[in-house]
């Protein structure tokens, strides 16, 4: 089985940084992208940061500037270091791999981690 195991959320005040990590475990013989994706108390689930398996990054225009992802492809594993937070970035934050195929027999499938919740205060 393939799971995903985020890490690194808490509680920061407004302006400071975070970084989250997230591990994929399991039989993992190729995947497309990964990313990180965020849930507000009162907003959809929304995306916030991927980045593809060559390297290629894109961020919402709310991120940009202040985040930055990463991945390391022969150990699975993507992070997302997050600076000047603000309020509006709190939320639980998930980590998604697209695409992911176990096998070369496999069909590609996404799996979502559980969650890790940043809190921004004032």
């Amino acid at each position: 089985q393939v799971q995903l195991v985020e890490s690194g959320g808490g509680l920061v005040q407004a302006g400071g940084s975070l970084r989250l990590s997230c591990a994929a475990s399991g039989r993992i013989w190729r995947s497309n992208a990964m990313g990180w994706y965020r849930q507000g108390p009162v907003k959809q689930r929304e995306v916030v940061a991927t980045i593809t398996s060559g390297g290629a990054t894109n961020y919402a225009d709310s991120v940009k500037g202040r985040f930055t992802i990463s991945r390391d492809v022969a150990k699975n594993t993507v992070s997302l270091q997050m600076g000047d937070l603000k309020p509006e970035d709190t939320g639980v934050y998930y980590c998604n791999a697209d695409g992911v195929r176990e096998t070369f027999y496999s069909s590609p499938m996404d799996y979502w981690g559980k969650g890790t919740l940043v809190t921004v205060s004032s």
